[in-house]
């Protein structure tokens, strides 16, 4: 069923449509449908064509294609949806037509009639802001990651910590056999000796040495807790090179001191946005 419809930017009519709906969509029942309100066109698309990316964030698939209305005369100019149209075809754009928590997405299409001045879209509805979050990634070569929750993330370790995995690692080595599995084992037990060594410095006296480099401890405020409305200072020191934070759960108990290390690899430089992965 094929519906007359009247495009606006913003308030402003920029000319007359036919449009059909495709899969699900019920255009008969869609208040909508007779006046499609585009809001803005979406930022270029660097990589991707736009139907590429929609093609892959629109659950539902293709929801509308819509056409613009053939002027009455050869001589009539064409209404402003031809140059909106031509606009979205040589930018790589879309046009953005919001619709409650979702917004379609008119994709500019080459008509296969190739009539003049013909404006094509076929659009597709998807949750507001993806598209745009999507494009980001594209754009900018980069994928958001998602954590497994069932993963570690952070690893705390105290003097005790140390010297219980040291001993634990020391016992297993005894028994190895295998000489690529001896050799991870002591560099292991290497690593955690100098993460050791580096967290007495700052239990006895408040900064570290490392690399010839001496790192003394920056007091920061720790927000509040919920209910909780005296922030807290901790002395912290922050190890950037080996991404390590020493620091003290109780700032005035030197027993509690310890350290937290990012681990899973380059996740620690993903979490604190020093890298970035490009595809």
């Amino acid at each position: 069923m094929m519906i007359k419809s009247v495009v606006y930017y913003g308030n402003t009519s920029i000319g007359h449509a036919e449009v059909w709906p495709k899969g699900e969509t019920d255009l008969a029942v869609a208040a909508w449908a007779r006046e499609i309100r585009v809001d803005r066109l979406s930022p270029p698309s660097e990589r991707c064509p736009p139907l590429a990316v929609l093609h892959a964030v629109a659950a539902g698939g293709r929801c509308l294609v819509m056409e613009s209305r053939p002027t009455a005369t050869a001589d009539e100019p064409p209404p402003p949806l031809v140059a909106m149209h031509a606009a979205c075809l040589r930018d790589g754009k879309t046009a953005v037509f919001p619709l409650g928590a979702e917004e379609i997405h008119l994709v500019a299409m080459t008509s296969k009639r190739n009539l003049p001045n013909l404006a094509c879209f076929w659009g597709y509805k998807v949750p507001s802001g993806l598209y745009n979050s999507c494009l980001s990634m594209l754009n900018l070569r980069c994928l958001g990651i998602v954590f497994d929750l069932d993963e570690t993330l952070l690893v705390a370790n105290t003097t005790r910590s140390f010297e219980d995995r040291i001993d634990a690692l020391q016992r297993k080595l005894s028994n190895e056999i295998d000489p690529q599995h001896i050799s991870g084992m002591s560099a292991e037990i290497k690593r955690y000796q100098e993460d050791r060594s580096i967290l007495k410095q700052y239990i006895e006296s408040d900064q570290v040495t490392d690399g010839g480099k001496v790192y003394k401890v920056q007091t920061e405020v720790i927000p509040p807790l919920p209910g909780n409305h005296q922030p807290m200072t901790r002395p912290i020191i922050r190890l950037q090179e080996k991404n390590i934070i020493l620091t003290r759960i109780n700032p005035l108990g030197y027993q509690c001191s310890g350290t937290v290390e990012a681990c899973m690899g380059g996740s620690s430089e993903l979490l604190n946005g020093k890298r970035s992965q490009t595809f």
